[in-house]
């Protein structure tokens, strides 16, 4: 879209502010509003934006261990660039649009450790060997009768669900609580994120939305977007949502699984079909399921990045403990889905949680699926019942374990670039060093008085 159809859309929806954002490594919307005549100098030659976003964490609190930036930089400014294909209106804040930027150094070039330019460095990879990737996202997420400071007031324990008991696919509690699941729906849909579903899981207050499939770096914006766009929808109605992997011990954790197929050039068809090969599926998807599976080990941190996300990972509560793959079964970390058409047949990634930083889910399975199709790899037979008896390559237990794996693995390195890689395990080193430093509740309730 170009200066002047963007200004035209801008009158049209009576735009009279333009609130800018651009994702941290957490996945985290960091942003600020603008004024109208901000923005016209903005599009033309950019604006300065803190780097200080890639230099602190989830909390605000500055890492002591990144190189890209921090008190020996002085955090300077980085240039951030509108991208004027992201335009969106705001439902929820009327007279409102929202803009996307990317982040450039002094010579003018990508930041490589931006997670949106990480992502478009694994598109740009897939369109050279003639690829167009699909993805799609679904997230389960969790809504509760509480504010940001009664949270905080009763130490997140104790809190109170929108609706009691275990209900999935509940029409009954939809219907319920029909206000807050149509409020999520339709300023979703005026927000550019189509839900192609919407229903209740199983568990108090839990529900699971599935968003219509997208060219790659657009499906990660929209998936990125819904998270941050549902927590505000959430408050104004006075709920809390959240996205954590797991947030409660008895309960299911909340998976962000994604969907990818790869495409021919026009998009006309999905070449992860081959109606003359069993099953349907295609050699290129064999190949591109064997690399994800091979590399999946090395690159857990990118679909579990936080300490919780580990929580999620146990057996027979549907998130997968080891690298398998299978035909329509939800025991396994890849599933393949075959139907009903063939437009349809794609592999479903089900290790990612709901705690996902999606660029970076998207990137590194992306990247591992093109690594596959590069080397040629073949995957094992499919896993048939329950993959959690199966004996097939552990995937790390913790962020400690998965952070160290990447560390060690070259081809991550070669895959999604040396500085990337490197900003990234520095800030899962200090994730995992504040958790070990925390005195938890649980160790207090079992030491504290009988030790």
């Amino acid at each position: 879209m170009g200066n002047d159809a963007i200004a035209d859309s801008l009158t049209e929806h009576n735009i009279t502010t333009i609130k800018l954002g651009g994702f941290d490594i957490d996945g985290i919307l960091r942003g600020k509003y603008i004024s109208r005549e901000k923005f016209d100098s903005a599009v033309k030659n950019g604006l300065g934006f803190c780097d200080v976003i890639f230099g602190w964490d989830s909390s605000d609190v500055l890492y002591d261990n990144v190189s890209v930036t921090g008190w020996h930089t002085g955090y300077p400014d980085a240039l951030a660039r509108i991208d004027l294909s992201t335009f969106r209106v705001i439902p929820w804040e009327p007279g409102t649009g929202l803009f996307l930027v990317d982040y450039f150094d002094e010579k003018g070039d990508p930041l490589s450790f931006s997670p949106r330019e990480v992502l478009r460095r694994a598109v740009a990879k897939a369109q050279g060997m003639g690829f167009e990737p699909e993805i799609a996202t679904e997230f389960e997420f969790f809504l509760f009768r509480e504010d940001s400071h009664s949270i905080r007031t009763k130490h997140y324990r104790d809190l109170t669900p929108l609706s009691p008991g275990m209900f999935g696919y509940s029409v009954q509690r939809t219907g319920v609580h029909s206000e807050i699941a149509h409020a999520i729906m339709d300023s979703m849909r005026d927000f550019g994120v189509e839900l192609e579903g919407f229903h209740t899981e199983t568990g108090p207050g839990v529900y699971e939305t599935a968003i219509r499939h997208d060219s790659a770096l657009v499906a990660a914006d929209k998936a990125a977007l819904f998270k941050n766009g549902v927590k505000q929808i959430a408050a104004r109605h006075g709920l809390v949502a959240t996205f954590m992997a797991k947030w409660n011990h008895d309960l299911p954790g909340a998976s962000g699984h994604l969907h990818q197929s790869l495409w021919d050039r026009d998009r006309s068809h999905n070449l992860f079909h081959d109606p003359h090969s069993p099953h349907g599926i295609s050699s290129l998807m064999r190949h591109y399921i064997s690399g994800q599976l091979q590399l999946m080990p090395e690159f857990t941190a990118f679909a579990c990045p936080t300490v919780n996300s580990y929580k999620r990972l146990v057996p027979g509560v549907w998130a997968p403990t080891n690298a398998t793959w299978g035909i329509d079964n939800r025991t396994v970390a890849l599933r393949a889905v075959l139907g009903p058409t063939p437009k349809s047949v794609r592999v479903e990634y089900r290790l990612a949680g709901a705690d996902i930083n999606p660029h970076l889910a998207i990137a590194a399975s992306l990247a591992s699926g093109l690594h596959g199709i590069e080397h040629k790899l073949e995957p094992p037979d499919p896993v048939r019942g329950n993959a959690y008896e199966t004996e097939a390559p552990a995937l790390p237990r913790s962020l400690d374990e998965a952070t160290r794996r990447l560390r060690q693995s070259k081809v991550a390195r070669e895959l999604l670039g040396e500085e990337f890689v490197d900003h990234y395990v520095r800030t899962r080193d200090w994730e995992v060093r504040q958790n070990q430093r925390a005195v938890t509740n649980w160790e207090l309730e079992r030491y504290f008085e009988i030790i």
